[in-house]
């Protein structure tokens, strides 16, 4: 069985903290921007969420702007590190905001490669966003609906609980829950069915775009959709498996193609491809990467060999896309 990575890893687990708002279009962008000047005027970067102006400033209200701090460290956008003896944790500018944002490679989310690339800092680890890493990892019912979502979740914690990994005496509410549940539908599903906000919310997320939860029939019944991914641009795939590698398994010099499909945290499982999906998409990293990771099919047994990953920058690979994808459109 595929190791459980909320078990295996010692980062801290987070639920809620969205206030249960989804990711909304152009809150990426304005967090960053005013940690940025905050960082470059000398102030403490973040300070601005906790200021009485920030309302004013974000042109939101209170809970909103909870919410847009939430999903920039989430997604990456801004980093969030505790440190022993501050009440409050530091914060900064992220490695995915200063590459969208910072760099202006894709500053308003046009490129398709940018929403997979925050779906994947979203849902490849715990981390901030615990509940949305459960989902597209552990949590493989055919179909579902929010109750049996709700249950699952439910079990999961309480034998986290149980376990210590939640921290001493400390349990994941049921109000919790059912907020996690209900704000990760509709983050990636647009109009949801049984919500009771506006239906503008919905589609307001970004994420809803790229289609991973469908209707499974009438009423509240949901699938998320395994299998190919057109819109998925091979250098976010690339990305993500030298990522997974680097995070998890930097002693493996070969990975199958059944191990990047199915184990928690691989590619696979947070794009919902398929093997063959998988495998498809192996076949072209040779010569995405410069010869540096190797496909061999030959034995029948479908491998990726980790020629010389060390020498391969997954944010490069990223940097080059928008790159030679902004080029074309120049052209």
């Amino acid at each position: 069985m595929p190791r459980s990575i909320i078990d295996a890893t010692e980062d801290k687990l987070h639920f809620a903290g969205h206030e249960t708002f989804p990711l909304r279009y152009g809150w990426l962008k304005k967090a960053y921007d005013a940690v940025d000047a905050e960082q470059k005027a000398g102030l403490v970067p973040g300070s601005i969420f906790n200021d009485d102006k920030s309302i004013a400033v974000f042109g939101v209200g209170r809970n909103m702007v909870l919410s847009m701090k939430h999903w920039a460290i989430a997604t990456g956008v801004l980093s969030s590190q505790d440190v022993k003896g501050e009440r409050n944790a530091r914060i900064s500018t992220g490695p995915v905001g200063d590459l969208l944002f910072g760099h202006a490679l894709d500053p308003y989310l046009e490129h398709p490669g940018s929403l997979w690339l925050l779906h994947w800092t979203l849902a490849s680890k715990p981390g901030r966003a615990t509940a949305w890493h459960w989902a597209f990892n552990e949590f493989h019912e055919p179909s579902f609906d929010r109750e049996l979502l709700r249950r699952r979740l439910t079990q999961r914690c309480e034998k986290l609980a149980e376990s210590g990994r939640l921290g001493s005496g400390r349990a994941v509410s049921g109000s919790t829950i059912k907020r996690d549940v209900e704000c990760l539908i509709r983050t990636y599903f647009a109009g949801s069915k049984g919500s009771r906000r506006a239906p503008e919310d919905s589609i307001e997320c970004p994420l809803a775009e790229l289609g991973l939860v469908q209707a499974a029939g009438l009423g509240d019944l949901y699938r998320f959709r395994r299998g190919p991914k057109a819109s998925l641009p091979d250098e976010v795939f690339l990305f993500a498996v030298l990522e997974f590698w680097e995070s998890f398994y930097p002693g493996r010099r070969s990975f199958s193609v059944e191990f990047l499909t199915f184990e928690r945290g691989s590619p696979g499982q947070v794009f919902l491809l398929d093997e063959d999906g998988v495998a498809g998409r192996l076949a072209r990293l040779e010569s995405l990467s410069g010869e540096k990771l190797r496909w061999d099919e030959s034995s029948g047994m479908r491998q990726l060999y980790m020629h010389e990953p060390e020498g391969l920058s997954r944010w490069d690979v990223l940097r080059q896309m928008y790159q030679h994808d902004m080029r074309a459109i120049a052209a």
